[in-house]
């Protein structure tokens, strides 16, 4: 299934992404009354990044991702877990029953949708007074590297920005008139990663590479050059969990 973002170059890139903080994703769990066996609906699930703590809190997990090569590196992670499914559809049109979910989940996905109407496909699946989340991991750019690489960034692309993965999607949420109001969480973790799995992080950031076009290599190959000037086998980064997480509203 093609979309307008086409993350096919970018999936095997996409697993050395980091997890989601667990602090964060604990909260959301307690706050949508989520409990072991319950129904619920990752869209744009990846390669699996937010399905495999679902899975492994005991819930069982439709996988929704349009990808033909995100998705299939989501089933290799998952293929020893009978609780998850996968499946092709779109935030907007997931091809799932009506009513069935206990939980309904964007993880880093919700940005790539039209999201009103990925809202009103969620209210759709989900059952009456259950929730929804929507989340991302934002790295700290205070951090003195990630700080530098900021800076490379911009160098290339003056008016580089991050679109809306890093608006507060609370107004989305609200205009829907779908939902009750929104509440936001966050949680931090320290992301361990070897400076070759750094770059090949950033080699899967869709939003520097539509930004960059052409020259998408070319900045990536520059990061690659400043990350090995470090001459550490490793780095690490700090990354905020952040989420929004929003209740069915019912007639």
């Amino acid at each position: 299934m093609k979309t307008e973002w086409d993350y096919t170059l970018l999936a095997d890139a996409y697993l050395k992404r980091p997890d989601y903080a667990p602090s964060a994703l604990e909260k959301l769990f307690r706050i949508a009354g989520l409990q072991p066996g319950d129904n619920v609906c990752d869209i744009g699930a990846g390669v699996a990044h937010l399905t495999l703590p679902l899975a492994a809190f005991g819930c069982q997990v439709d996988a929704v991702e349009p990808n033909d090569a995100m998705r299939n590196n989501g089933k290799k992670r998952t293929a020893h877990l009978t609780s998850v499914h996968w499946s092709e559809g779109t935030g907007e049109a997931t091809g799932r029953p009506a009513g069935m979910y206990d939980f309904v989940t964007f993880g880093s996905s919700f940005n790539a949708c039209d999201r009103s109407k990925a809202l009103m496909e969620t209210h759709r699946l989900l059952k009456p007074g259950k929730y929804f989340t929507c989340l991302w991991n934002h790295r700290d750019l205070n951090d003195p590297i990630q700080k530098n690489i900021e800076d490379i960034i911009k160098a290339h692309i003056p008016h580089y920005g991050y679109g809306t993965r890093r608006e507060d999607q609370t107004d989305i949420i609200a205009a829907s008139g779908l939902f009750q109001p929104a509440v936001y969480i966050e949680g931090h973790i320290l992301w361990e990663q070897d400076i070759k799995d750094t770059v090949r992080a950033w080699a899967s950031h869709a939003t520097l590479q539509r930004q960059a076009g052409e020259n998408f290599h070319a900045i990536i190959e520059e990061i690659e050059r400043y990350l090995n000037s470090l001459d550490r086998k490793s780095i690490s980064i700090p990354y905020t969990t952040r989420a929004w997480i929003a209740q069915r509203k019912d007639a």
